[in-house]
């Protein structure tokens, strides 16, 4: 254990815990589906911040639940990433797992409150979700030690998050919205696949499975890139119909600068920052391709 078990985790620390640069993951598609209901017609700010209060709340449980279920585990015991919580000591296990469970709570509270001002089904959709934050790394077989946390990104944080925005405002789904939650998974899997290339050498000997570790190092970096390029060849497909939809082309500067050390081979803490710029590029992304539809 680190010598920062030496002292207890300050706010900082626990804000640091819950990575805030990942915290585009959950703004984004709540931007990308309510432009998409914006496009029907049909935009409603209270459910839109409703569904930002649900996304934004199980992305900082998530963020609790790896922190706590790794580092119980060891896995953290030696990472070339932020500091955690749990693993480095500075904060108890159960406090790290309290907090989690209180993200999720105030997702529950959130989502239940949104579910019925659209379709009480959304509650099961809900709990579900719950549960697959949960045993990302949690329970006796977290999926994402088995190479499928990218695949859960891609349907938590983008086909479930932007259609259930888009559906809790509209009441039906589209195929611009279809085409949004296909954009914004693969940048929100994008992200993931970053940091799982960065430890793929800690993970690897600590028995995590991911992805990153099943592909190797430079299949990963090329199914990063492709990842990243997917919502651009989208803007261009929306552009055909509304021109107003090639707006998404903006991001493109962040995702060139965000895919810099990626392109360059850079490793370990080098990697870091790409974290937070392909989060960036999501952001900005969703934001003018949001205002396009909205305007169109």
């Amino acid at each position: 254990m680190s010598s920062s078990a030496q002292r207890t985790a300050t706010p900082a620390d626990w804000l640091e815990g819950a990575r805030p640069h990942t915290w585009a993951n959950a703004f984004a598609p709540v931007l990308a589906g309510s432009g998409a209901a914006a496009y029907a017609g049909h935009f409603n700010l209270g459910r839109a911040l409703l569904a930002m209060v649900v996304a934004w709340a199980l992305i900082v449980g998530v963020n609790y639940a790896n922190d706590y279920s790794d580092g119980i585990r060891g896995t953290d015991d030696d990472r070339s990433g932020p500091l955690r919580l749990t693993g480095s000591g500075i904060a108890k296990p159960e406090h790290v797992k309290f907090a989690a469970f209180g993200a999720f709570g105030l997702a529950g509270i959130a989502g239940i409150w949104l579910s019925l001002l659209s379709a009480p089904w959304l509650i099961l959709l809900g709990i579900l979700c719950v549960a697959g934050a949960w045993f990302y790394t949690g329970g006796k077989n977290p999926y994402g030690y088995r190479g499928f946390g990218e695949i859960a990104v891609f349907i938590f944080f983008g086909l479930v998050a932007v259609l259930g925005t888009e559906y809790t405002q509209s009441g039906s789904l589209s195929l611009v919205g279809f085409g949004l939650a296909v954009s914004i998974g693969a940048m929100s899997s994008a992200v993931n696949l970053t940091n799982n290339l960065r430890d793929i050498p800690t993970d690897r000997e600590a028995g995590k499975i991911t992805l990153a570790v099943k592909l190797g190092d430079a299949t990963t970096r090329k199914l990063y890139l492709a990842l990243l390029g997917l919502p651009f060849f989208v803007s261009l497909l929306l552009a055909a119909a509304h021109p107003w939809a090639a707006a998404g082309i903006l991001a493109l500067p962040f995702a060139i600068a965000a895919s810099k050390p990626v392109r360059q081979q850079a490793q370990g803490k080098a990697l870091i920052p790409v974290l937070g710029f392909t989060g960036r590029a999501m952001l900005v992304w969703s934001i003018a391709t949001s205002l396009a539809l909205a305007l169109v």
